[in-house]
């Protein structure tokens, strides 16, 4: 490695990979320092990565779609009065191929133009084929004859962009992943934002009805009998994630019948208060208030397991799981026992609009102390969730609707809901994980007693 190569880096709680999913240069470009150069997808988060460097691209050493180790060098930049990394001749590159063939390491010559993008030692290659690092460049290509690949190295050198850049679609990055992500062409997206921008409430409005409308007519038969989905980036994260927590924490569920009437009629008068006008209410607040109110009361479902000792939190980083594009990620909180009503409503839904985007840094998502997994949205009454790796509870909130209900010796119709709840046994003994569910139900009932 050079002065002038950029290794990935790793961004943060020990990663030691990354995707690369969008260069913002093409060699030959100008960068300057802390200009934002490519945009790559860890385990946890979208990551856009600055220069350290200023000068002109030389090199992209490694393709879009790659998976490559921290340390790896992914671009060559030169400086001022440096000449540019000259193109291989066609000799030399049959030369190289040649012996890269005898040694197993690369495809074979006519799979050059195949597109299959640079891979690492271990990971495989899309296509079947590996390119070698010269072949693999963005905007540089490997030619039949010598003069014409001189040529091509010492003319200007067009910046490649994605086909959904060169649109006229107004969208910010984002907004375009999130687009890719639920398969929605944005030139058919009706753009809400100023002077025509695409919003990401025009993206998901947009998929809402391409679903609707794909369920009314007759669904195309797929074009293969399966379809085989890489394992990496969040969902290989959240696998090794859920299959630790599964196998070394022992598990045991709890669950409970709440009228959650009273919940209702306080989400609604809040979303009529001033003081809430603009932020996303719903039942999923209260039920947050509930639990931080409920751990107060019994300290050690806030804590973690280390084998050696039991560390009882005294703050509460509120864990929420957030369904998105990418998967299921849990941002939290942090110190949410500190937080206003108010304040922590804004709170979840910033982390909320930030997972959706994709945005989401390691650190919204290290060190959460208890979770919560809102499961009614989808309509279910309840289930058994999976704590989250390093605590020793979660609670479940399922959907809330109306059920005929005894109140006063009457059958009356009520809002109800059904909280489920999982702790570590090791940790939280029947008793406790009773109490603590029973107090959380205790306000869901009555809103009131968060005032005490």
């Amino acid at each position: 490695m050079t002065a002038s190569e950029f290794p990935l880096p790793d961004v943060g709680e020990g990663l030691t990979e990354a995707e690369i999913v969008e260069w913002k240069v093409a060699p030959g470009d100008a960068v300057a320092v802390n200009q934002v150069i490519v945009e790559i997808e860890t385990a946890k988060s979208l990551v856009e990565l600055p220069s350290p460097f200023e000068g002109t691209v030389d090199e992209l050493l490694v393709g879009e779609g790659d998976t490559v180790e921290v340390g790896t060098p992914i671009i060559r930049v030169r400086g001022a009065g440096e000449a540019a990394t000259p193109a291989p001749t066609a000799a030399q590159t049959e030369t190289a191929d040649a012996v890269a063939d005898t040694q197993g390491t690369v495809a074979a010559a006519e799979g050059a133009d195949s597109g299959s993008g640079a891979v690492l030692v271990g990971y495989g290659s899309k296509g079947g084929h590996v390119a070698s690092r010269r072949r693999r460049a963005a905007g540089v290509g490997v030619t039949d004859h010598a003069p014409q690949a001189e040529a091509a190295a010492a003319a200007p050198k067009p910046r490649s962009l994605p086909v959904a850049d060169a649109s006229p679609v107004l969208a910010k990055p984002p907004i375009r992943k999130l687009a890719k992500d639920l398969d929605v062409n944005l030139a058919e997206v009706i753009g809400t934002g100023i002077g025509g921008e695409v919003t990401r409430d025009d993206v998901i409005r947009h998929a809402q009805q391409a679903s609707v409308f794909r369920n009314i007519t007759t669904p195309e038969q797929p074009t293969a009998r399966e379809d085989r989905i890489p394992v990496k980036g969040v969902r290989k994260a959240i696998a090794a994630g859920m299959v630790r927590s599964a196998f070394s924490a022992p598990h045991v569920s709890v669950f409970v019948d709440v009228d959650a009437t009273r919940t209702m009629e306080f989400v609604k008068r809040l979303k009529a208060s001033p003081d809430f006008a603009g932020i996303k209410v719903s039942p999923l607040l209260v039920m947050a208030k509930a639990m931080i109110w409920a751990v107060r009361r019994n300290p050690t479902v806030n804590s973690t397991w280390t084998d050696t000792e039991i560390i009882v939190h005294h703050f509460v980083n509120f864990g929420f799981a957030a369904a998105t594009p990418r998967g299921l990620v849990v941002p939290n909180v942090k110190n949410a026992q500190d937080l206003s009503l108010r304040e922590l409503a804004q709170a979840i839904e910033q982390l909320t609009i930030t997972a959706r985007d994709g945005k989401l840094q390691p650190a919204d998502m290290a060190d959460g102390t208890i979770t919560i997994t809102n499961i009614g949205v989808f309509g279910m009454d309840t289930g058994t969730p999976i704590l989250n790796p390093g605590e020793v509870a979660i609670v479940a909130l399922g959907t809330i609707k109306q059920k005929p209900w005894v109140v006063d010796g009457e059958v009356r119709p009520r809002f109800v809901t059904t909280l489920g709840a999982s702790f570590d046994h090791r940790v939280v003994d029947g008793d406790v994980a009773s109490r603590f569910l029973a107090d959380v139900a205790s306000i869901i009932e009555e809103p009131a007693l968060l005032l005490d």
